[in-house]
């Protein structure tokens, strides 16, 4: 189209051209889609580029989440979670922003072990129960005594 009308150089400001070069998603086409040459093709990349830089194009079209097709429930595009949370508040009425007490890692309660990690003995593999060192023990013992 370019080398028919005898176009010399393609300008970043003329946006209803440089649209026919785009996709409706906001993509730059093909040369074997639009049927440009290698250089005309380069001069309309280039002039996009500069165009959606200046702020004349959109870099990205968004569309409707009802538009999405694809597939379904196995990922890609539209893929995504669906519908599977609820929409409304939490049943626990805890605010959105942080993990739901239902997905929550467990954690693990060491309160008989009160020795820091630096001063704890390397446990083996095989052995399932931390050690403790006899003088590190003693000190502990000295510091809080039990009625």
């Amino acid at each position: 189209m370019l080398c028919k009308d005898r176009v010399t150089h393609v300008d970043y400001k003329d946006s209803s051209l440089l649209r026919r070069f785009m996709s409706e998603r906001g993509k730059i086409k093909s040369r074997s889609s639009t049927g440009t040459c290698t250089q005309h093709q380069a001069a309309v990349a280039v002039a996009i580029k500069n165009a959606r830089e200046m702020a004349l194009l959109p870099y990205v079209v968004r569309t409707l989440a009802g538009d999405k097709g694809g597939r379904r429930g196995r990922g890609g595009p539209g893929g995504g979670r669906g519908d599977s949370r609820p929409d409304g508040p939490r049943p626990d009425g805890a605010r959105s922003d942080g993990p739901r007490p239902d997905r929550v890692a467990p954690t693990t309660d060491n309160t008989e072990n009160k020795t820091p990690p630096a001063e704890r003995s390397p446990a083996s593999p095989a052995d399932e129960t931390p050690t403790v060192s006899a003088a590190v023990g003693a000190a502990a013992s000295d510091a809080d005594p039990v009625p």
